[in-house]
C-alpha cells in the first residue's frame, strides 16, 4: 500500500513515444528494467568510483556503487511507504553518465569541451537515456517515462537555474519537446534515489579507504559520527580484529543514516502538509533530507575524506594518468575521425567543428577505464608504469 504523497505509476504522464503498457510490470518497473539491460548500465563495472576499475577486485566500481544506492533506495521507499520501483530506477540510472576515471574523467572533459558547451555526467546521463543509447527501432534512447526523466534529471532539486549554462543546452531543447517542469522539485521517490546516493558513497568510500590502508579506525575515532559508532562496536566485540571492527561500524553508520533521513523526512512531511505528489514538488524544499546536525556531521566526514582519501598521493597519481589519457584521445580523435568506430566517426563528420567534438566527447565518455587505457597504447603505443 503506497502513500498518497507517492508516484502513482497508474496515473504516470506516459511516454514521450506512446507505448501499450506491458502486461506484466508497472510504467515504472519497465523504466528499470530498460536500465539495467542497457548498454551503458553494463559499461558502469568498469568505470571508476575513487580507485580506477582494475585496481583492486575489491574496490566500489560505478556498476557496484549504483546497485548499492538502488538497494538503500528501495529501503528507504518501502519505509516511506513510496513507489519501490521509481526510487530503484533513477537510482540505478544516475550514474550513467558519468566518463571513465571518475570525477578526474569529468574534469577532463569539462575543460576539454569548454569551447563546445562543456560536459556535465548529469546531463549526459540524460542524453543516454532520450537520445544516445539505440536499442529500439521506432525512437531514439530508451522511452522512459516523465516521472523517470524528472528524476534523472531533478533528484537535487529544481534546475530552472542551470539551464541558462551551455552544458544544460540538451535539456533547454528537451524543454521545448516535452516541459519537465524545471522550477519544481521532483518527486519524493526522485529525492530518495538522491540521499541514498549520499549514504552509500559516504559509506563505501570509508570502507574501501580502509581496504585500501590509505587510514585506519584510529584515524576516524575524531571523525564524528563514525568515532561514537566504532566506540560502540568495540564495546560489543572487545576482541573484534580491525577488519571486521570497519566492516560493522559502516554497517551500523548505514542504519544510523537511514534512521535520520525517516525522522526527519516524516517530520517534514508533516510540517510542509504533504499529502500528494504535487504538494512534494511544490513544497519549496526537499523533503527527503538529512536532519541539520547529520548534515554537519556528513560535512566533516566528507572533509576527512578529502584530506586522507581523494587527495591522496595515491589517488592524485591515477588522476593525472586519467587526465593525459582523455587528453590525448580527445586531441586525436579531433583530427583523426575515423580512428573511432564508423557509427562515431559518421557522427564526427555530420557537422561543424562542435558536432564533430561532441561525438567525440561522447565516445570518451562511454568508455570503461581498460578500454581508454587500451585505446591510448593502440594510438600512440604509450605503457604507463602502474596502469596494468
Amino acid at each position: 500500500m503506497i502513500a498518497p504523497y507517492a508516484s502513482d505509476p497508474t496515473a504516470s504522464l506516459g511516454r514521450l513515444f506512446p507505448e501499450p503498457p506491458s502486461a506484466m510490470r508497472t510504467a515504472f518497473a519497465r523504466d528499470r528494467d530498460r536500465i539495467i539491460h542497457c548498454t551503458p548500465f553494463r559499461r558502469l563495472k568498469g568505470k571508476t568510483q575513487v580507485f580506477i576499475a582494475h585496481e583492486g577486485d575489491h574496490y566500489r566500481t560505478r556498476l557496484t556503487h549504483s546497485l548499492e544506492v538502488a538497494q538503500i533506495a528501495r529501503s528507504l521507499a518501502t519505509a516511506l511507504s513510496l513507489d519501490q520501483d521509481l526510487a530503484e530506477v533513477i537510482a540505478l540510472a544516475h550514474d550513467l553518465g558519468h566518463p571513465p576515471f571518475g570525477h578526474a574523467g569529468e574534469d577532463q572533459l569539462k575543460a576539454l569541451m569548454e569551447p563546445w558547451a562543456g560536459f556535465d555526467h548529469n546531463v549526459q546521463t540524460f542524453r543516454i537515456v532520450t537520445r544516445l543509447e539505440h536499442r529500439y527501432p521506432a525512437f531514439e534512447g530508451l522511452n522512459l517515462s516523465w516521472e523517470t526523466l524528472e528524476g534523472v534529471i531533478k533528484h537535487n532539486g529544481p534546475i530552472d537555474h542551470r539551464l541558462d549554462e551551455p552544458a544544460w543546452r540538451a535539456i533547454r531543447e528537451y524543454q521545448e519537446v516535452w516541459d519537465l517542469r524545471p522550477s519544481t522539485f521532483a518527486s519524493l521517490e526522485a529525492q530518495v534515489a538522491a540521499v541514498a546516493d549520499d549514504i552509500a558513497y559516504n559509506n563505501h568510500d570509508v570502507d574501501d579507504g580502509l581496504q585500501a590502508g590509505l587510514f585506519g579506525l584510529e584515524d576516524l575515532e575524531a571523525v564524528p559520527l563514525v568515532g561514537p559508532i566504532l566506540q560502540g562496536v568495540r564495546a560489543d566485540w572487545p576482541d573484534v580484529d580491525a577488519r571486521m571492527a570497519g566492516i560493522e561500524t559502516v554497517r551500523r553508520m548505514i542504519g544510523v543514516m537511514i534512521g535520520d533521513i525517516l525522522a526527519e523526512t516524516t517530520r517534514r512531511l508533516v510540517a510542509d502538509g504533504v499529502e500528494t505528489p504535487e504538494d512534494a514538488r511544490t513544497a519549496g524544499r526537499a523533503m527527503v533530507q538529512f536532519s541539520d546536525a547529520m548534515i554537519q556531521d556528513l560535512g566533516r566526514l566528507r572533509a576527512f575524506l578529502f584530506e586522507r582519501m581523494y587527495r591522496h598521493d595515491r589517488i592524485n597519481q591515477m588522476r593525472e594518468r586519467a587526465a593525459r589519457t582523455i587528453d590525448q584521445l580527445f586531441g586525436l580523435y579531433l583530427v583523426q575521425a575515423d580512428e573511432m568506430p564508423a557509427e562515431w566517426a559518421g557522427r564526427a563528420r555530420a557537422g561543424g567543428e562542435a558536432r564533430r567534438a561532441r561525438a567525440v566527447c561522447d565516445y570518451i565518455a562511454g568508455m570503461t577505464d581498460l578500454f581508454a587505457f587500451e585505446e591510448r597504447r593502440r594510438l600512440f603505443g604509450l605503457v604507463d608504469d602502474g596502469e596494468l
